[in-house]
Order: C-alpha cells, then sequence, then structure tokens
C-alpha cells in the first residue's frame, strides 16, 4: 500500500470516520493515482480535472458518486499531503432531489415473510423495526440490545450514541436468530466463512433482499436503505413529531428529516376521498 494513502488512512481513524468511509477513500485515492499513472502525492490539478472527466463521460458516475470522489480528494490533499491547489477546482455535482423509495406495511409483511434466513430476516427486521442503517445493523453488537428496558443502544455516524425503542416483533426476531445460531464474540451478525471481515457484509444483506423481493413480487426498488425510509415514513404517517423521528435515525439536523414530510404529502394521493364513500351509503 502506498505510504501516504497508509497515513490517510489513520488520519482518517484518527478523527473518527466510519471505516466504510476510510475504505471508500482508499478506494478512490487508489484509483486516482492508477488512472493518472502517478503516485497519489505526485497527481496535477489537470490529472484531477480529467479524471473527473472520465467519471462523468465514461463511468457514467452519479452525482453522489462524484461527490464522494471530491471529499476523498480534498482530504488527501488538504490534510495528508497538503497540496490544497490540486483540488481547489475540484466540482460539486448538483445532486438531483428525488424522494426515497418507501415500501407499504404489506409490502415489507410479504418482503419478511419470503426471508428463508433468520440471520437475513434480523438485520431486515432491525432496518425496518428500529431504523437502522446497514452499516449499523451488520456490526451489531449483543451488548447493545437491552431486553430488559426494550431499547437498542446504537452507535452510529460520528460515534453518536443513540436508543431505539426495541418493539416486540423486533425483539423475537433476534431472540430466534438468536437461539439458532448463537453466534461466537461480541457481534450477533459474525461474517461467515474465511476473509477479512468480521461482521457480515451489507452485499450479502442486498443480495438477500433482492431474491426476498423477487420471491415477494415486489416491483420497487429494494434495499435495507428503502427499509429505514419505510420505517421513518411509517412513523410520521403515525403521527410521531419530526424531532422524535430525527432522534429515532441519529440524523444530525431535523432538517435531513424533513424528507419524510414531502414522503407524506406524496402518499397522500393513495387516500380515498370523502366524496367516494358516498356511493357506499344505503341508497
Amino acid at each position: 500500500m502506498d505510504h501516504d494513502v497508509e497515513r490517510m488512512l489513520e488520519q482518517m481513524e484518527v478523527r473518527g470516520l466510519a471505516p466504510r468511509t476510510r475504505r471508500l477513500y482508499q478506494r478512490l485515492i487508489e484509483r486516482l493515482a492508477a488512472f493518472s499513472g502517478k503516485p497519489a502525492c505526485e497527481v496535477e490539478p489537470m490529472d484531477v480535472e480529467r479524471w473527473f472527466l472520465h467519471l462523468t463521460r465514461e463511468r457514467k458516475a452519479r452525482a453522489v458518486t462524484r461527490n464522494q470522489a471530491a471529499a476523498a480528494l480534498r482530504f488527501f490533499f488538504v490534510v495528508t499531503v497538503p497540496r490544497p491547489s490540486v483540488v481547489a477546482a475540484v466540482p460539486q455535482a448538483k445532486v438531483p432531489k428525488t424522494l426515497p423509495d418507501v415500501l407499504s406495511a404489506a409490502e415489507v409483511a410479504r418482503l419478511l415473510a419470503a426471508m428463508d434466513s433468520l440471520r437475513y430476516r434480523a438485520i431486515a427486521s432491525l432496518c425496518y423495526g428500529a431504523g437502522l442503517r446497514i452499516s449499523e445493523a451488520c456490526t451489531l453488537v449483543v451488548d447493545a440490545i437491552d431486553s430488559d428496558q426494550r431499547i437498542l443502544r446504537i452507535r452510529g455516524k460520528g460515534g453518536r450514541v443513540r436508543e431505539v425503542p426495541l418493539g416486540d416483533r423486533l425483539l423475537q426476531e433476534l431472540r430466534a436468530y438468536w437461539k439458532a445460531h448463537r453466534p461466537p464474540g461480541p457481534h450477533l451478525f459474525p461474517a461467515v466463512g474465511p476473509g477479512r471481515r468480521t461482521t457480515i457484509s451489507p452485499r450479502s444483506v442486498w443480495r438477500a433482499l433482492q431474491r426476498a423481493a423477487s420471491k415477494a413480487a415486489i416491483e420497487k426498488r429494494v434495499s435495507a436503505h428503502v427499509l429505514r425510509h419505510s420505517y421513518a415514513t411509517h412513523l410520521v404517517e403515525a403521527g410521531t413529531d419530526l424531532r422524535s423521528v430525527q432522534l429515532l435515525l441519529g440524523h444530525s439536523s431535523v432538517e435531513t428529516t424533513t424528507v419524510y414530510v414531502h414522503l407524506t404529502h406524496a402518499r397522500r394521493a393513495d387516500l380515498p376521498s370523502p366524496l367516494d364513500r358516498l356511493d357506499a351509503l344505503p341508497g
């Protein structure tokens, strides 16, 4: 591994960046170096410009992906190798504002019923039943589950800890999985088979969700993130205030949570009109 990239990983760890973010930034810096044919520390502004053009034209990278690349470069050339002029002209792509996909309660029920694996059903239940991010669900430790107090203590982004209610159905799913597998070690979902990972892969969860969605004949896009969005949207629809939803999701700002108000507005088109009910009245 390049010495500067290794140092960047150490600097990110000291600053508390999530392991997933650290791995992503490492991959992006290594890809830039491979594209330019130079060590990362010797990359010039023109190399960066050509790489972003390559990402946009050839790779068809989404705006979110290009912004992640920009963030990785800024960290590397501002913190690790102080050459801020290299990234002075790095563009910030405009991300189109779209409403996230949401499953109905009936679709969630069909999805969970179609999951044969206790392990994957437990993880999906955590995402929908407690609003966990996929990274939080995959790395959940056994000690985070307080079945007496009926809460989950989740360490989320930036190391912030939040408490989430542990409902009866979710507790049943977790207990069923625990009784069947009794995983050793601190993690509830340790990695299966040899490899460097200590916990289950988010990618394997995604594949399990795709199989279940196909089996349940769900045509909407399905992912762990969609389950988390569905959790939040259904809470708002049930009358939960935005501040509470913000705390449950672990959002640093309530502004991030307001998207679920827009979602519930969009879904109001599904509500029946009182006028339509007149036809059901006795003559």
